[in-house]
């Protein structure tokens, strides 16, 4: 407890004293570590980062003009989303105006997506290159499940995503990648089919999830987290069903698990069931088997409601 009269300054994670001048320092610092691991995604795949090719950088929707006398950073449109308020002269830059660019993304991706019957999503590091046994072990597990048929599904970057869909193209499938604007050039993998380039996380991360069938989640930060958390949450919260989420890696997932066991679940926050909603393997078999098996058992459950249903509606005596 702290003494009377004196203010607790709270601490960040590695012990810090936090202050606004700290939380602005560490966020620079933040994106400049993300930009920098996918730049390596790239490095380690003998390409040039597209941050770095010299040429303009692709951006999603219309030209954006920037003001560079007063950021560093351009302005991406989740930015504009959330962080703009008050009356605006140009309506263009109001919300309401910002709800028809988000539904005409929604449309767009739906219409490009339409197509795909099973899908699985893989996550992963941007960083992660073709040398490392997790490269190689996505690649694997995407060409297995493409190899059944299923469409392989990435955020097109580097490293873990451009195994997956490298792996889709080695067992003949189909390979999506949804690329999101970020404040620098990500660029997409030389391995995606169909390219779909959003403006919004979350309607990116609604095609992630509309569109699969499973979650698979090799070692990655806080992106790959933050689709981990959203497929369990989806799942406890009765949103989605049969939908296997599976971590890859044992031993990285490891102190997580731990976590979740002995602080969250032991303190109520979660149910003990909720433990057994995530499914862990180091083997791309192991994974693949366990998507095919949900996807079928999902299959004879419709199918057995489905003659259920049209039993019901015959007429009495009819058959």
């Amino acid at each position: 407890m702290a003494k009377r009269g004196v203010t607790r300054v709270p601490r960040t994670a590695t012990g810090k004293k936090g202050d606004p001048d700290l939380l602005e320092s560490a966020e620079r610092a933040s994106r400049e570590g993300y930009r920098e691991r996918t730049e390596a995604g790239h490095l380690l795949a003998g390409r040039t980062p597209p941050s770095r090719d010299g040429t303009e950088a692709r951006r999603s929707g219309a030209v954006q003009l920037i003001d560079e006398g007063i950021r560093d950073l351009p302005v991406t449109e989740d930015e504009k989303l959330l962080q703009e308020r008050g009356p605006s002269a140009d309506f263009t830059r109001t919300d309401p105006w910002r709800v028809l660019k988000i539904m005409s993304e929604l449309i767009e991706g739906f219409d490009t997506l339409a197509g795909v019957a099973k899908g699985v999503s893989i996550f992963g590091s941007a960083r992660t290159g073709p040398d490392d046994p997790q490269y190689a072990a996505a690649r694997e597990t995407a060409r297995l499940l493409s190899g059944a048929g299923y469409s392989i599904i990435t955020g097109a970057g580097p490293g873990i995503m451009e195994a997956a869909n490298r792996g889709a193209r080695d067992g003949r499938g189909h390979s999506v990648g949804c690329n999101i604007e970020l404040p620098f050039e990500q660029g997409a993998n030389p391995f995606v089919d169909t390219l779909i380039n959003f403006r919004y996380f979350f309607v990116r991360k609604t095609m992630f999830i509309k569109y699969s069938d499973a979650f698979i989640i090799f070692p990655g930060g806080f992106g790959t987290l933050d689709e981990l958390f959203e497929a369990l949450t989806l799942i406890q919260t009765g949103k989605i069903f049969r939908f296997p989420v599976i971590l890859f890696g044992r031993r990285y997932w490891a102190g997580l698990v731990r976590w979740l066991q002995t602080r969250v679940l032991t303190e109520g926050k979660i149910s003990p069931g909720d433990l057994d909603l995530m499914l862990l393997t180091d083997d791309p078999a192991e994974a693949a088997a366990a998507v095919i098996a949900a996807h079928v058992s999902t299959q004879h459950d419709r199918t057995i409601a489905g003659g259920a249903a049209e039993a019901d509606a015959m007429p009495v005596g009819a058959g």
